[in-house]
């Protein structure tokens, strides 16, 4: 197949803080290496998109010496953690920003769907702007009009497809958004997660005209999504980001389990400084929290486990809840679950315990992830601390395929049988 996207060395560099250099004689060097086509002199002391640590130059690579290529017709699935340089990628292929340095060599039409407001007019009505759209990627105006009525059915929006955009939810307006980037005569279709503002009901609709696209009509599809099931079932290919960097590129099933291989999270923590540099902000701190097994030392499906949270709280006389959130590797929520911590707006000042326990017999084998969400009166969220502890759960059954059993539970159903012979005979 020929290839329809070629990235090489392309880097993305963005200053930090404001945007001179600090001296004269400095912008003056950057405006001459500019003029010659030169790289920024002041680049070089650049460093890799780490968030975890505390960097000591002004300048940060986004993306650093990226190299891929794809195929006409492949659907890719980029993936990584927040911060890797996914949404940076996406939107130097969309031709939205300019690669630092490096060359991006594209063969077709791109019709992209960044983020909610992109590619609308908000003044425009939805119908205008399946026209502007259209018009952009270079479509005549009868071509748009026969796809029109099935953009507008497949966006759900047919009662407003004539009110200014402006006027639209963001749920409102990624639909129309989607329909009209999937719909539309394009080559290549890119996608950043956006789809997480649409309900469940339109994310499954607009999965399954992914998988259309790029295997029913041999249009090439990137796709950035934090579901790992969506990404195995709908992609071909896969590539992996890490603070900027490549450090894969293959198959979608090996790309996901390497992300999820070189993905771990601490099974416990416990802040030992003091409280000011522990997790959190001025209303909540983090102490510690950890996962470990009911009975035994491993925590397996017949163990269950308990979960105990320590924090400490500065907002005093309020309704203050916390709520846990358990995710699998393939990011599909197990539970959400809340709980009241203080319910007659008496809060206190200081350390709070809250301690969960997970039943024997209820999760199945694999790996999970808490996300920890503190609010007040159930609305208002003071923090959160996404995938903030991972722990596996092994499964110590016997059997060659003891470990490959599907489904996010494995209760312990209790079944009954019963039989009564036959009164009568079939002769044959």
């Amino acid at each position: 197949m020929p290839k329809v996207i070629q990235v090489q060395n392309l880097s993305k560099a963005y200053q930090l803080g404001s945007f001179g250099t600090g001296t004269i004689s400095r912008d003056i060097e950057r405006y001459w290496a500019r003029l010659r086509g030169k790289e920024d002199p002041f680049l070089k002391i650049g460093e890799i998109n780490d968030r975890t640590t505390t960097g000591t130059s002004s300048v940060v690579w986004s993306l650093k010496d990226i190299d891929f290529e794809i195929e006409q017709g492949s659907a890719v699935g980029i993936i990584g953690r927040n911060g890797a340089g996914k949404s940076t990628l996406l939107k130097i292929l969309s031709r939205t920003t300019a690669p630092t340095t490096g060359t991006v060599k594209m063969k077709g039409r791109v019709a992209s769907l960044l983020e909610v407001g992109t590619g609308f007019h908000p003044e425009l009505t939805g119908t205008e702007n399946i026209y502007l759209n259209g018009a952009i990627l270079g479509m005549r105006k009868a071509e748009i009009k026969k796809k029109f009525d099935e953009i507008v059915e497949f966006s759900g929006v047919e009662r407003y497809i004539n009110t200014p955009v402006k006027r639209y939810s963001s749920g409102m307006y990624v639909r129309l958004a989607f329909a009209v980037a999937a719909h539309l005569e394009s080559e290549i279709l890119i996608i950043d997660e956006v789809l997480a503002v649409g309900d469940a009901e339109f994310q499954k609709k607009c999965l399954g005209k992914i998988g259309e696209v790029s295997k029913g009509e041999g249009r090439t599809v990137l796709f950035v999504s934090h579901n790992m099931a969506a990404i195995k079932s709908l992609c071909t290919q896969g590539i992996v980001l890490t603070n900027g960097q490549l450090t894969f590129g293959g198959k979608q099933l090996e790309a996901v389990n390497f992300y999820q291989l070189n993905n771990d999270l601490p099974s416990h923590f416990d802040h030992k400084a003091n409280l000011d540099t522990a997790p959190g902000n001025d209303t909540i701190r983090i102490k510690s929290f950890k996962v470990e097994p009911i009975n035994g030392e491993v925590i397996s499906i017949s163990t269950g486990a308990y979960f105990t949270l320590t924090f400490y709280n500065q907002k005093a006389n309020i309704n203050l809840d916390a709520t846990f959130e358990l995710k699998n590797d393939d990011e599909v929520i197990v539970f959400h679950q809340g709980v009241l911590i203080s319910t007659n707006n008496d809060s206190k000042q200081g350390m709070y315990t809250v301690r969960g326990m997970l039943p024997a017999n209820l999760l199945n084998a694999g790996r999970y992830a808490f996300k920890i969400i503190f609010g007040e009166n159930q609305r208002y969220e003071l923090f959160s601390a996404n995938d903030f502890i991972r722990f596996e759960v092994l499964n110590e059954s016997a059997g060659s395929n003891s470990a490959l059993t599907p489904g996010v539970i494995l209760p312990n159903i209790q079944y009954k049988v019963n039989f009564e012979p036959a009164t009568t005979h079939v002769k044959s």
